[in-house]
């Protein structure tokens, strides 16, 4: 190779030099990019069947999801459509079970009269609601008058019967009737009696009588006692000097032997056992008696058990035993104890009170207008 040679040609005479080196290089070369696109080409192909597949597979999933969806709805709709049916079956038995239209009609003719009757008793009830309290109030009133009469003739109880009339005023006062004016004088005079009329304490008269029935219990007999020393025995021995034999023979004859010509005037008959017992019983009868006519009012009762017990004691009871003294004494106070009670008379007051409430009863009937008759609405019969 010459030196003449440009670069030009050089470098064209070195290509196919080195392009005859190099061509077998490039063809192994081209040979392996082919072969790694190829390889590329099915991996990218492989993964793009795989997405697919996947994709595929995900489809199927999400119909047979669906597919169970719509299986769950159809069988609730399919419950549903039972139940509705059996709905439908009670309601097509309870609409068998309603009354025809004639009875429908019927009944709702009966329900207008009924109600055409409720409203009449309502009006009426209303009209007697109005008055009866007031009507209830009097009669009580007038009770209470007639208890306190019955108190006054059976027991002779002031205090209870002034206690009942002062009630029945304070009803006829709670009334705030001008019409009441002649009722309420007749019972405040009444009750002015009543204040005025001496009334003895009988349960303390009865209490005194049983403290006196407890000491009869232990009511006991006094022995009897001679009061003279030696009686006639002695006396003849006070006679003599004192110094004689005969005087202090007497003397010692006297403490032996008591003469006394005047014993049956003094001496008792000594009690004892079952006759003390009886005596006991009928001085506590006596006074039992005492009592109750004490209780009743009954002076007449009461004088004669108390001189029966008078009578008892001074028979069978020696004066000189203080605690038949005593007992003696104490009837003797108590025979002239005011027992009876002079009852003012109260039939006054009640026809007062009972002419005052029929009274108002007639004004209350005329001028009350009589109830309406109540009757149902007529209405067109519907077919």
């Amino acid at each position: 190779m010459s030196e003449a040679t440009s670069p030009k040609e050089q470098s064209v005479q070195d290509a196919p030099a080195s392009g005859a080196a190099a061509t077998p290089v490039a063809a192994s070369a081209k040979a392996a990019s082919r072969g790694n696109g190829l390889a590329m080409l099915a991996l990218l192909l492989g993964a793009a069947g795989v997405a697919v597949g996947g994709w595929g597979v995900w489809q199927v999933r999400g119909l047979e999801a669906r597919d169970q969806q719509q299986l769950g709805l159809l069988e609730a709709a399919r419950s549903e459509t039972a139940t509705l049916a059996q709905g439908a079956q009670g309601l097509s038995e309870r609409l068998a079970q309603l009354p025809t239209a004639e009875e429908l009609e019927t009944r709702r003719r009966l329900v207008a009269q009924l109600q055409g009757d409720q409203q009449l008793l309502n009006q009426r009830l209303e009209t007697v609601l109005g008055a009866s309290r007031q009507d209830w109030r009097l009669a009580e009133a007038e009770h209470l008058l007639r208890l306190a009469s019955l108190r006054l003739s059976a027991l002779q109880d002031i205090n209870s019967a002034e206690a009942l009339v002062q009630g029945a005023d304070e009803i006829l006062r709670d009334q705030d009737d001008p019409a009441a004016f002649a009722a309420r004088e007749q019972l405040a005079k009444s009750l002015e009696a009543l204040r005025t009329t001496e009334n003895p304490d009988r349960t303390g008269l009865f209490l005194q009588l049983g403290a006196l029935r407890a000491q009869v219990a232990q009511l006991n007999t006094l022995p009897p006692a001679f009061v003279s020393q030696g009686g006639v025995l002695g006396d003849y021995a006070a006679q003599g000097d004192g110094s004689s034999w005969w005087s202090e023979w007497l003397a010692t004859l006297s403490q032996y032997f008591r003469i006394d010509f005047n014993a049956d005037q003094n001496v008792r008959p000594l009690l004892a056992g079952q006759s003390l017992t009886q005596v006991r019983l009928a001085l506590s009868l006596a006074l039992e008696q005492a009592q109750w006519a004490a209780l009743h009012g009954q002076t007449q009762v009461y004088r004669q058990a108390l001189q029966q017990a008078r009578e008892v004691l001074d028979a069978h009871f020696n004066l000189d035993n203080p605690d038949s003294r005593a007992l003696r004494a104490r009837i003797d106070e108590l025979v002239e104890q005011p027992i009876e009670v002079a009852a003012p008379d109260l039939s006054q007051s009640l026809s007062a009170v009972q002419a005052y409430i029929q009274r108002k009863q007639r004004t209350r009937e005329q001028a009350e207008p009589e109830a309406p008759v109540a009757t149902p609405p007529v209405e067109d019969a519907r077919p």
